[in-house]
């Protein structure tokens, strides 16, 4: 059965997982309980003048949440919509922005992205500012705003976060909540066997049964340099390539560089903690890294680009050090029935 297998797979941590199980059962409790009084509307959430959109997952850990919520904002602006972004800022400050706020700045100059911790405030702030719309990030399990829309992210490579509730797995809450979504995204679908993702198909038949499902790839954009130049894949062909990432999940970049123009071997991957705060050791130990493997190139992704560029040396070249190159990527949704584009449109007009 469907909730057999969500329960069989692998967590990180098997060894104590199973000491850590009457706390995440303790915890499932907490989370039905909260979920059943905003069901039955013992709790109301609060609605926003204008339309809301969520997007978020039922895991921790990396998901591609904001590959997508560049998305659908450019979907929405092409539906003639002005959308602003509320997002809560993890681990940002007044002096430094989260890093998902300064990658979501740099790809969507045009959008707003408003921080706040408070998403009823955010999203009267983006009414303030004249937005018609607002995509809330990560924005699932935070059911105090109403949305209009809700659109949870299953990653494909790990779907169902070991199968248990934090803190024994990576569940935010039951897969069964599911099924108060509007429209389920299997996000990179491309990076598994189509077995895998069929499988995933399987089990979301079966714990949300009246929700539709489309799948969306991560494909390799472009790579661009300090200078914010496109550098042409000839000019990687025989380069000795290194990854440096601070993500939930960097086997997915690395599948992404595997798989640009002629196909690129990496030399040697450093991965960081999701969300990783660079500084100047952090830089020197790169440093010392990529000329131990002779590394020509260090590719890093948008989130961490933002952090890096600033402390890269800027004379890498006659210093002898490894261009710092970022990689860009984009979501490419396969939606036969263009189910995407039908609800946002569905939302912009209901509300309208």
């Amino acid at each position: 059965m469907a909730s057999d297998a969500i329960a069989a797979e692998s967590h990180p941590d098997t060894l104590i997982a199973p000491a850590l199980l009457p706390v995440a059962w303790l915890y499932q409790g907490i989370i039905t309980l909260r979920n059943q009084m905003y069901d039955r509307r013992i709790i109301h959430a609060a609605r926003a003048t204008i339309p809301v959109v969520s997007i978020g997952n039922i895991t921790v850990g990396g998901t591609g949440k904001t590959p997508h919520v560049i998305e659908i904002a450019q979907r929405l602006i092409a539906l003639g919509a002005r959308p602003a972004i509320v997002t809560r800022g993890y681990r940002g400050t007044t002096e430094q922005p989260a890093d998902e706020v300064l990658e979501l700045r740099a790809a969507l100059p045009q959008v707003q992205t408003i921080v706040s911790p408070d998403r009823v405030r955010g999203a009267r702030e983006a009414a303030a500012r004249n937005a018609t719309c607002v995509i809330l990030d990560d924005g699932f399990q935070h059911r105090r705003l109403g949305r209009d829309l809700d659109i949870v992210l299953i990653d494909a490579i790990r779907p169902w976060g070991g199968g248990a509730l934090l803190p024994a797995g990576r569940l935010r809450e039951p897969p069964s909540s599911l099924r108060r979504s509007h429209l389920i995204v299997i996000s990179r679908a491309n990076q598994v066997d189509r077995s895998d993702v069929e499988a995933v198909h399987s089990q979301l038949s079966a714990v949300a049964p009246n929700t539709p499902v489309v799948e969306s790839c991560v494909e390799p954009a472009q790579v661009v340099d300090a200078n914010r130049r496109i550098v042409s894949p000839d000019d990687l062909r025989d380069a000795r390539i290194m990854l440096v990432a601070g993500l939930g999940n960097a086997a997915t970049v690395a599948h992404s560089i595997r798989t640009l123009p002629g196909g690129r071997p990496l030399a040697f991957v450093r991965e960081f903690p999701d969300h990783h705060a660079y500084n100047a050791s952090d830089v020197a130990r790169i440093m010392r890294e990529a000329g131990a493997v002779r590394a020509d190139v260090v590719i890093t992704t948008r989130k961490d680009w933002v952090k890096l560029m600033p402390l890269w040396p800027r004379d890498e070249q006659t210093r002898g050090i490894p261009r710092l190159l970022r990689l860009d990527i984009r979501v490419a949704i396969r939606d036969a029935r263009d189910e995407v584009n039908r609800l946002l449109s569905k939302v912009l007009e209901t509300r309208r």
